[in-house]
């Protein structure tokens, strides 16, 4: 099992590339062929299945061959880490600003 660290950096690499953020919303409509999905992408059915691969080792999308035909779809558990990345800078952040808030109350007072 790859550590949480690894996984983080799986993602946002995954989700670096502007042609897979572009599937990614795509597949967020619902489950679709690869030959369907390289349709409005300017690039090689072969360059979709590497990006798509990608996307796929780092949990984001998962595919399905069903005789000739490879489906992909959205894997919602992939973003979970994701989610649970930015909720722990939040948390810091906030308590970042309640230490500030206080500090300039106290600043406040005679």
């Amino acid at each position: 099992m790859p550590s949480k660290k690894a996984s983080i950096h799986r993602v946002f690499h995954a989700l670096g590339d502007p042609t897979r953020r572009t599937i990614v919303e795509k597949l967020s409509e619902g489950p679709i062929s690869v030959s369907q999905l390289a349709i409005p992408l300017a690039i090689s059915l072969a360059a979709v299945v590497q990006h798509l691969q990608i996307l796929e080792e780092s949990g984001l999308v998962h595919t399905e061959k069903t005789g000739r035909v490879r489906t992909c779809r959205i894997e919602p558990s992939g973003f979970s880490v994701v989610q649970q990345w930015i909720d722990d800078r939040r948390t810091v952040w906030e308590e970042r600003f309640d230490r500030l808030g206080d500090l300039l109350a106290d600043t406040d007072k005679p």
